[in-house]
């Protein structure tokens, strides 16, 4: 047979250098921002488990979809693909709002100060669940923050 490189090899090698330029980036776009610590952000609503009696793994899940959803929408950002190249260090912080009012509204803030985010909303039913930022240097999105909580379920 011939000396064919190997197609599978060859995509790994492929995705590690993507991967290795990605954390090179992330370091090249955070110049400046000093060692800032890169977060994601996620909010859940606390009546889901609360008034509503959602179980555990069901609000999860819809954590889950919001942080898969923000970092997919965001995957060509330097920042996202350094967090990405990074998988044993990354950073979350979980907090949460009342109701499905005041999540909407965070989005809406959110927008308007133009932080990426993805606002879970569960189909058909058109119902907010929960919202995540893409991962940002930590000072640049703290302060929109602030007043909430730490989820503590």
């Amino acid at each position: 047979m011939g000396t064919d490189a190997d197609p599978l090899a060859a995509s790994s090698a492929g995705a590690e250098a993507s991967v290795a330029e990605g954390s090179a980036q992330a370091e090249k776009g955070s110049e400046g921002a000093g060692d800032a610590v890169v977060v994601q952000y996620v909010v859940l609503r606390r009546d889901l488990w609360g008034e509503m009696g959602w179980p555990l793994g069901s609000v999860v899940a819809q954590a889950c979809h919001a942080c898969t959803a923000a970092v997919w929408g965001a995957r060509e950002e330097a920042c996202v693909r350094g967090y990405l190249a990074n998988v044993d260090s990354m950073h979350k912080v979980v907090l949460e709002v009342k109701s499905e009012t005041q999540l909407r509204n965070l989005s809406n803030k959110l927008q308007e100060a133009n932080v990426d985010h993805k606002l879970w909303v569960e189909q058909p039913e058109n119902f907010a669940t929960c919202l995540a930022t893409r991962p940002y240097p930590k000072p640049e999105i703290q302060h929109h923050f602030k007043k909430l909580k730490l989820c503590k379920g």
